[in-house]
Protein backbone atom coordinates (compact mmCIF):
# COMPACT_ATOMS: atom_id res chain seq x y z
CA UNK A 1 0.00 0.00 0.00
CA UNK A 2 1.54 3.31 -0.79
CA UNK A 3 2.28 5.83 2.13
CA UNK A 4 0.14 8.27 3.06
CA UNK A 5 0.99 12.09 1.08
CA UNK A 6 2.18 15.21 3.43
CA UNK A 7 -0.58 16.33 4.92
CA UNK A 8 -0.13 20.05 4.62
CA UNK A 9 2.33 22.34 6.05
CA UNK A 10 4.86 21.08 8.30
CA UNK A 11 7.84 21.43 10.80
CA UNK A 12 10.75 19.21 10.99
CA UNK A 13 14.19 19.51 12.37
CA UNK A 14 15.12 17.21 9.23
CA UNK A 15 13.36 17.19 6.18
CA UNK A 16 14.90 14.85 3.25
CA UNK A 17 13.70 15.00 -0.51
CA UNK A 18 14.29 11.49 -1.80
CA UNK A 19 13.18 7.99 -0.55
CA UNK A 20 16.33 6.45 -2.31
CA UNK A 21 19.03 4.65 -0.72
CA UNK A 22 20.74 8.87 -0.16
CA UNK A 23 17.11 10.03 2.00
CA UNK A 24 16.89 6.63 3.58
CA UNK A 25 20.58 5.48 4.70
CA UNK A 26 20.41 9.34 5.95
CA UNK A 27 17.26 8.68 8.07
CA UNK A 28 18.16 5.54 9.53
CA UNK A 29 21.74 6.92 10.73
CA UNK A 30 20.09 10.01 12.15
CA UNK A 31 18.00 8.21 14.21
CA UNK A 32 20.00 5.82 14.89
CA UNK A 33 22.14 8.47 16.75
CA UNK A 34 19.66 10.66 17.94
CA UNK A 35 15.96 9.56 18.32
CA UNK A 36 14.61 12.25 19.47
CA UNK A 37 15.05 13.95 15.98
CA UNK A 38 11.99 14.25 13.87
CA UNK A 39 12.95 13.73 10.44
CA UNK A 40 10.77 12.87 6.90
CA UNK A 41 11.25 11.48 4.10
CA UNK A 42 9.40 13.27 1.12
CA UNK A 43 9.27 11.48 -2.11
CA UNK A 44 7.44 12.03 -5.02
CA UNK A 45 7.01 8.50 -5.91
CA UNK A 46 6.99 5.35 -3.80
CA UNK A 47 10.09 4.26 -1.63
CA UNK A 48 12.36 3.24 -4.11
CA UNK A 49 10.63 4.74 -7.20
CA UNK A 50 13.78 5.46 -8.93
CA UNK A 51 17.20 3.83 -9.37
CA UNK A 52 17.88 2.39 -6.00
CA UNK A 53 14.79 -0.57 -7.17
CA UNK A 54 16.13 -0.85 -10.34
CA UNK A 55 19.48 -0.95 -10.20
CA UNK A 56 21.72 -4.22 -11.19
CA UNK A 57 22.44 -5.39 -7.29
CA UNK A 58 25.95 -4.40 -7.03
CA UNK A 59 26.73 -3.10 -3.67
CA UNK A 60 30.37 -2.48 -4.58
CA UNK A 61 33.50 -0.83 -3.36
CA UNK A 62 33.69 1.25 -6.68
CA UNK A 63 33.70 5.23 -6.74
CA UNK A 64 33.16 7.12 -9.87
CA UNK A 65 36.35 9.17 -9.32
CA UNK A 66 39.57 7.53 -7.70
CA UNK A 67 40.24 9.73 -4.52
CA UNK A 68 43.02 9.21 -2.17
CA UNK A 69 41.31 7.20 0.88
CA UNK A 70 37.84 6.28 -1.06
CA UNK A 71 38.52 2.82 -1.68
CA UNK A 72 39.03 1.88 2.03
CA UNK A 73 36.20 3.32 3.24
CA UNK A 74 34.28 2.49 0.24
CA UNK A 75 35.21 -1.05 1.38
CA UNK A 76 34.25 -1.34 4.96
CA UNK A 77 31.04 0.37 3.47
CA UNK A 78 30.38 -3.01 1.35
CA UNK A 79 30.49 -4.73 5.19
CA UNK A 80 28.58 -1.97 6.70
CA UNK A 81 25.54 -2.63 4.41
CA UNK A 82 26.08 -6.73 5.28
CA UNK A 83 25.71 -6.25 9.08
CA UNK A 84 22.90 -3.96 8.68
CA UNK A 85 21.29 -6.22 6.72
CA UNK A 86 21.69 -9.12 9.43
CA UNK A 87 20.72 -6.54 12.30
CA UNK A 88 17.76 -4.44 11.49
CA UNK A 89 16.53 -7.92 9.41
CA UNK A 90 16.78 -6.97 5.92
CA UNK A 91 15.97 -9.65 3.71
CA UNK A 92 17.54 -8.21 0.40
CA UNK A 93 19.61 -11.08 -0.59
CA UNK A 94 23.21 -9.80 -0.11
CA UNK A 95 25.73 -11.76 -0.72
CA UNK A 96 29.11 -10.76 -0.76
CA UNK A 97 30.65 -12.86 -3.56
CA UNK A 98 33.01 -10.17 -5.02
CA UNK A 99 33.41 -8.95 -8.52
CA UNK A 100 34.92 -10.46 -12.00
CA UNK A 101 35.94 -8.06 -14.58
CA UNK A 102 36.94 -9.80 -17.69
CA UNK A 103 39.44 -9.06 -20.37
CA UNK A 104 38.07 -10.40 -23.90
CA UNK A 105 40.06 -8.45 -26.23
CA UNK A 106 44.02 -8.17 -26.52
CA UNK A 107 42.82 -4.43 -25.96
CA UNK A 108 41.27 -5.14 -23.15
CA UNK A 109 43.77 -7.33 -21.50
CA UNK A 110 46.64 -4.99 -22.12
CA UNK A 111 44.72 -1.98 -20.00
CA UNK A 112 43.14 -4.26 -17.18
CA UNK A 113 44.34 -3.22 -13.50
CA UNK A 114 43.11 -5.00 -10.66
CA UNK A 115 41.07 -2.49 -8.37
CA UNK A 116 42.97 -1.71 -4.69
CA UNK A 117 42.78 -5.11 -2.95
CA UNK A 118 42.15 -7.01 -5.84
CA UNK A 119 44.00 -9.61 -8.07
CA UNK A 120 44.77 -10.60 -11.86
CA UNK A 121 43.45 -13.81 -12.94
CA UNK A 122 44.62 -15.72 -15.82
CA UNK A 123 42.72 -17.56 -18.19
CA UNK A 124 42.12 -20.55 -16.65
CA UNK A 125 41.52 -18.82 -12.85
CA UNK A 126 39.04 -16.58 -14.39
CA UNK A 127 37.55 -19.46 -16.36
CA UNK A 128 36.72 -21.09 -12.67
CA UNK A 129 35.12 -18.68 -11.85
CA UNK A 130 32.80 -17.55 -14.84
CA UNK A 131 32.79 -19.11 -18.52
CA UNK A 132 32.46 -16.29 -20.89
CA UNK A 133 33.81 -16.62 -24.36
CA UNK A 134 36.83 -14.66 -25.59
CA UNK A 135 38.00 -14.73 -22.25
CA UNK A 136 41.81 -14.06 -22.29
CA UNK A 137 42.30 -12.91 -18.07
CA UNK A 138 40.30 -11.25 -15.58
CA UNK A 139 40.26 -8.97 -12.59
CA UNK A 140 38.81 -9.75 -9.94
CA UNK A 141 38.20 -8.02 -5.83
CA UNK A 142 36.36 -9.30 -3.24
CA UNK A 143 34.77 -5.80 -2.08
CA UNK A 144 31.30 -6.99 -3.44
CA UNK A 145 28.09 -8.44 -2.40
CA UNK A 146 25.03 -8.93 -4.60
CA UNK A 147 21.95 -7.45 -3.68
CA UNK A 148 18.05 -7.48 -4.67
CA UNK A 149 17.96 -3.45 -4.98
CA UNK A 150 14.00 -3.05 -4.44
CA UNK A 151 14.08 -5.25 -0.96
CA UNK A 152 16.80 -3.08 0.04
CA UNK A 153 15.30 0.16 -0.06
CA UNK A 154 11.58 -1.28 1.13
CA UNK A 155 13.44 -3.12 3.87
CA UNK A 156 15.00 0.17 5.08
CA UNK A 157 12.63 2.37 4.52
CA UNK A 158 10.63 -0.03 6.79
CA UNK A 159 13.44 0.50 9.50
CA UNK A 160 13.26 4.08 9.46
CA UNK A 161 9.78 3.87 10.10
CA UNK A 162 10.37 1.97 13.19
CA UNK A 163 13.05 3.88 14.71
CA UNK A 164 10.05 6.60 14.29
CA UNK A 165 10.98 8.42 11.19
CA UNK A 166 8.12 9.27 8.55
CA UNK A 167 7.96 9.11 5.00
CA UNK A 168 5.76 10.61 2.74
CA UNK A 169 4.87 9.36 -0.86
CA UNK A 170 3.11 11.01 -3.72
CA UNK A 171 4.75 14.70 -2.41
CA UNK A 172 6.25 16.17 -5.54
CA UNK A 173 8.85 18.98 -4.24
CA UNK A 174 9.11 21.69 -6.55
CA UNK A 175 12.22 23.72 -4.77
CA UNK A 176 14.47 23.55 -1.34
CA UNK A 177 16.12 26.99 -0.02
CA UNK A 178 18.24 27.78 2.31
CA UNK A 179 17.60 29.99 5.63
CA UNK A 180 16.15 30.02 9.24
CA UNK A 181 15.05 26.98 9.12
CA UNK A 182 14.85 25.90 5.54
CA UNK A 183 12.02 25.32 3.49
CA UNK A 184 10.79 22.35 1.19
CA UNK A 185 8.32 23.85 -1.37
CA UNK A 186 5.60 20.87 -2.30
CA UNK A 187 2.67 20.14 -4.32
CA UNK A 188 0.90 19.33 -0.93
CA UNK A 189 2.26 22.24 1.05
CA UNK A 190 5.47 23.69 3.08
CA UNK A 191 8.05 21.80 4.99
CA UNK A 192 10.30 23.82 7.30
CA UNK A 193 13.25 22.45 8.56
CA UNK A 194 16.31 23.34 10.35
CA UNK A 195 18.72 20.81 8.03
CA UNK A 196 17.29 20.12 4.41
CA UNK A 197 18.43 17.35 2.62
CA UNK A 198 18.49 17.03 -1.41
CA UNK A 199 18.70 13.09 -2.04
CA UNK A 200 17.04 13.19 -5.52
CA UNK A 201 19.96 11.75 -7.66
CA UNK A 202 18.67 11.45 -11.29
CA UNK A 203 15.85 13.39 -10.75
CA UNK A 204 17.50 16.68 -9.31
CA UNK A 205 16.68 18.46 -12.29
CA UNK A 206 13.44 18.87 -11.51
CA UNK A 207 13.86 20.98 -8.50
CA UNK A 208 13.85 24.83 -9.20
CA UNK A 209 17.44 25.77 -9.79
CA UNK A 210 19.57 22.22 -10.06
CA UNK A 211 18.61 22.16 -13.62
CA UNK A 212 22.34 21.52 -14.76
CA UNK A 213 23.29 19.88 -11.15
CA UNK A 214 23.24 16.36 -12.66
CA UNK A 215 22.32 15.05 -15.57
CA UNK A 216 20.52 12.11 -15.94
CA UNK A 217 21.45 8.68 -17.76
CA UNK A 218 19.86 5.88 -18.13
CA UNK A 219 21.07 2.45 -17.22
CA UNK A 220 18.58 -0.77 -19.01
CA UNK A 221 18.74 -4.03 -18.02
CA UNK A 222 17.15 -7.53 -18.51
CA UNK A 223 16.97 -10.99 -16.81
CA UNK A 224 16.12 -14.28 -17.41
CA UNK A 225 13.82 -16.97 -16.24
CA UNK A 226 15.49 -19.05 -13.27
CA UNK A 227 17.82 -21.42 -15.23
CA UNK A 228 18.35 -24.71 -13.94
CA UNK A 229 21.41 -26.29 -12.71
CA UNK A 230 22.43 -27.68 -16.04
CA UNK A 231 23.03 -24.15 -17.36
CA UNK A 232 24.88 -22.27 -14.46
CA UNK A 233 27.43 -25.72 -14.20
CA UNK A 234 28.11 -24.08 -18.06
CA UNK A 235 28.38 -20.46 -16.98
CA UNK A 236 29.93 -20.48 -13.49
CA UNK A 237 29.07 -17.96 -10.59
CA UNK A 238 29.40 -20.45 -8.02
CA UNK A 239 29.82 -17.74 -5.59
CA UNK A 240 27.27 -15.70 -6.76
CA UNK A 241 29.88 -13.24 -8.00
CA UNK A 242 29.19 -9.99 -9.71
CA UNK A 243 30.63 -9.85 -13.19
CA UNK A 244 31.24 -7.11 -16.06
CA UNK A 245 34.26 -6.78 -18.34
CA UNK A 246 36.59 -3.92 -19.41
CA UNK A 247 34.74 -2.27 -22.84
CA UNK A 248 34.69 1.11 -22.71
CA UNK A 249 30.63 1.11 -22.75
CA UNK A 250 29.97 -0.49 -19.25
CA UNK A 251 28.30 -4.25 -18.59
CA UNK A 252 27.19 -5.35 -15.79
CA UNK A 253 25.76 -8.71 -14.40
CA UNK A 254 24.55 -11.13 -11.23
CA UNK A 255 23.35 -14.60 -10.45
CA UNK A 256 20.41 -14.12 -8.34
CA UNK A 257 19.50 -15.81 -5.24
CA UNK A 258 16.71 -17.47 -7.59
CA UNK A 259 19.03 -18.16 -10.12
CA UNK A 260 17.97 -15.73 -13.15
CA UNK A 261 21.13 -14.01 -14.62
CA UNK A 262 20.70 -9.75 -14.19
CA UNK A 263 22.49 -8.51 -17.31
CA UNK A 264 22.61 -4.36 -18.08
CA UNK A 265 24.78 -2.28 -19.23
CA UNK A 266 24.22 1.69 -20.79
CA UNK A 267 23.81 2.27 -24.23
CA UNK A 268 20.11 4.54 -24.16
CA UNK A 269 20.28 7.78 -25.19
CA UNK A 270 20.32 11.15 -22.54
CA UNK A 271 17.37 13.18 -23.33
CA UNK A 272 16.87 16.55 -24.36
CA UNK A 273 16.42 19.00 -21.32
CA UNK A 274 16.94 16.07 -18.97
CA UNK A 275 14.12 14.12 -19.05
CA UNK A 276 12.90 11.44 -17.15
CA UNK A 277 9.06 10.69 -18.10
CA UNK A 278 8.51 6.82 -17.88
CA UNK A 279 9.24 6.07 -21.18
CA UNK A 280 12.75 6.14 -21.25
CA UNK A 281 13.60 3.11 -19.36
CA UNK A 282 11.40 1.29 -21.82
CA UNK A 283 13.69 1.20 -24.64
CA UNK A 284 12.51 -2.05 -27.00
CA UNK A 285 16.55 -1.81 -29.17
CA UNK A 286 18.77 -1.76 -26.38
CA UNK A 287 17.19 -4.34 -24.46
CA UNK A 288 17.41 -6.65 -27.72
CA UNK A 289 20.82 -5.86 -27.80
CA UNK A 290 21.41 -6.95 -23.95
CA UNK A 291 20.08 -9.72 -24.57
CA UNK A 292 21.69 -10.62 -27.32
CA UNK A 293 25.06 -9.73 -25.69
CA UNK A 294 24.35 -11.68 -22.70
CA UNK A 295 24.10 -14.83 -25.17
CA UNK A 296 26.90 -13.99 -27.26
CA UNK A 297 28.71 -13.89 -24.00
CA UNK A 298 27.25 -16.71 -22.51
CA UNK A 299 26.30 -19.85 -25.33
CA UNK A 300 23.88 -21.61 -22.64
CA UNK A 301 21.48 -18.87 -22.74
CA UNK A 302 20.66 -19.55 -26.40
CA UNK A 303 17.41 -21.53 -25.10
CA UNK A 304 16.71 -19.17 -22.32
CA UNK A 305 14.18 -16.74 -22.20
CA UNK A 306 14.45 -13.32 -20.96
CA UNK A 307 11.53 -12.47 -19.17
CA UNK A 308 12.01 -8.94 -17.78
CA UNK A 309 13.26 -5.24 -18.58
CA UNK A 310 13.41 -2.50 -16.98
CA UNK A 311 15.58 0.77 -16.58
CA UNK A 312 16.51 3.94 -14.19
CA UNK A 313 18.11 7.32 -14.35
CA UNK A 314 21.47 7.56 -12.32
CA UNK A 315 22.64 10.77 -11.79
CA UNK A 316 25.47 12.38 -13.18
CA UNK A 317 28.14 15.49 -11.88
CA UNK A 318 29.83 17.13 -14.66
CA UNK A 319 33.14 16.01 -13.68
CA UNK A 320 31.95 12.67 -12.89
CA UNK A 321 32.76 12.65 -9.15
CA UNK A 322 29.88 11.93 -6.57
CA UNK A 323 29.99 14.54 -3.52
CA UNK A 324 28.42 15.08 -0.39
CA UNK A 325 28.12 18.18 1.75
CA UNK A 326 26.64 20.18 4.25
CA UNK A 327 26.33 24.53 3.64
CA UNK A 328 23.76 26.66 5.12
CA UNK A 329 21.21 23.93 6.03
CA UNK A 330 21.25 22.38 3.11
CA UNK A 331 23.08 19.05 2.26
CA UNK A 332 23.26 16.96 -0.55
CA UNK A 333 24.77 14.05 -1.73
CA UNK A 334 24.90 12.24 -5.08
CA UNK A 335 26.34 11.89 -8.77
CA UNK A 336 27.15 8.35 -8.19
CA UNK A 337 27.36 7.57 -11.81
CA UNK A 338 25.87 4.33 -11.56
CA UNK A 339 28.09 3.05 -8.03
CA UNK A 340 25.50 4.15 -6.38
CA UNK A 341 24.50 1.21 -3.86
CA UNK A 342 27.38 1.29 -1.72
CA UNK A 343 28.03 5.07 -2.17
CA UNK A 344 24.96 6.04 -0.53
CA UNK A 345 25.55 4.29 2.87
CA UNK A 346 28.82 6.13 3.10
CA UNK A 347 26.75 9.29 2.21
CA UNK A 348 24.13 8.45 5.01
CA UNK A 349 26.66 8.38 7.62
CA UNK A 350 28.66 11.12 6.21
CA UNK A 351 25.74 13.24 6.70
CA UNK A 352 24.71 12.74 9.52
CA UNK A 353 27.88 12.92 11.11
CA UNK A 354 27.98 16.87 9.22
CA UNK A 355 24.35 16.98 10.44
CA UNK A 356 25.09 16.73 14.33
CA UNK A 357 28.37 19.14 13.76
CA UNK A 358 30.79 15.71 14.39
CA UNK A 359 34.29 16.27 13.40
CA UNK A 360 35.28 12.47 12.01
CA UNK A 361 37.03 10.34 9.62
CA UNK A 362 34.37 10.16 7.25
CA UNK A 363 33.50 14.29 7.25
CA UNK A 364 37.60 14.55 6.68
CA UNK A 365 37.11 12.25 3.21
CA UNK A 366 37.66 14.28 0.08
CA UNK A 367 34.27 13.87 -1.54
CA UNK A 368 33.04 16.14 1.13
CA UNK A 369 31.82 19.35 -0.24
CA UNK A 370 33.31 18.85 -3.32
CA UNK A 371 31.98 21.06 -6.04
CA UNK A 372 31.48 19.63 -10.01
CA UNK A 373 30.09 22.61 -11.23
CA UNK A 374 27.45 22.79 -13.60
CA UNK A 375 26.46 21.32 -17.02
CA UNK A 376 26.39 23.13 -19.70
CA UNK A 377 22.82 24.48 -21.17
CA UNK A 378 20.72 22.92 -23.63
CA UNK A 379 21.31 22.20 -26.62
CA UNK A 380 25.17 21.80 -26.04
CA UNK A 381 24.45 18.93 -22.80
CA UNK A 382 22.21 16.77 -25.31
CA UNK A 383 25.08 16.77 -27.94
CA UNK A 384 28.18 16.61 -25.62
CA UNK A 385 26.83 13.23 -23.70
CA UNK A 386 25.22 11.72 -26.71
CA UNK A 387 28.65 12.27 -28.46
CA UNK A 388 30.28 10.77 -25.22
CA UNK A 389 28.00 7.74 -25.50
CA UNK A 390 28.64 7.54 -28.96
CA UNK A 391 32.43 7.64 -29.19
CA UNK A 392 32.40 4.70 -26.02
CA UNK A 393 30.27 2.59 -28.69
CA UNK A 394 32.79 3.75 -31.30
CA UNK A 395 35.96 2.52 -28.85
CA UNK A 396 35.00 -0.52 -28.46
CA UNK A 397 34.27 -1.19 -32.59
CA UNK A 398 37.88 0.26 -32.59
CA UNK A 399 39.74 -2.07 -29.82
CA UNK A 400 37.78 -5.06 -31.51
CA UNK A 401 39.04 -4.48 -35.22
CA UNK A 402 42.72 -3.38 -34.25
CA UNK A 403 43.42 -5.21 -30.59
CA UNK A 404 45.10 -2.56 -29.65
CA UNK A 405 43.86 0.28 -26.30
CA UNK A 406 41.74 3.13 -28.57
CA UNK A 407 42.41 6.14 -29.24
CA UNK A 408 39.10 7.49 -29.24
CA UNK A 409 38.86 6.18 -25.57
CA UNK A 410 41.96 7.65 -24.73
CA UNK A 411 40.56 11.37 -26.16
CA UNK A 412 37.55 11.21 -24.32
CA UNK A 413 38.77 10.34 -21.50
CA UNK A 414 40.05 13.85 -20.55
CA UNK A 415 36.05 14.70 -21.14
CA UNK A 416 34.69 11.60 -18.80
CA UNK A 417 36.70 12.00 -15.65
CA UNK A 418 38.74 9.17 -16.71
Amino acid sequence: MPRPALPGDLTLDVAIVGAGYTGLWTAYYLLAADPSLDVGVIEAERVGFGASGRNGGWCSALFPTPLPGMHEAMAATVDEVGAICANEEIDAHFHKGGTIVLARSPAQLMRMEPEPGGVVLDEQQARARLNATGMLGATFTPDCARIHPLRLARGLADVVERRGGVIYEGTRVRAISSGSPGMVETDRGTVRAGTVIRATEGYTHSLRGDERTLAPVYSLIVATEPLPASTWNKIGLDDYETFSDHRHLIIYGQRTSDDRLVFGGRGAPYHFRSSTKPGNDNNPRVFAKLGSEARAMFPALRSATFTHAWGGALGVPRDWCASVGLSDGIGWAGGYVGDGVGTTNLAGRTLRDLILGRQTELTALPWVGHDSGLWEPEPLRYLEINAALRAMTLADFEENRTGRPSKIASFMSRFLGG
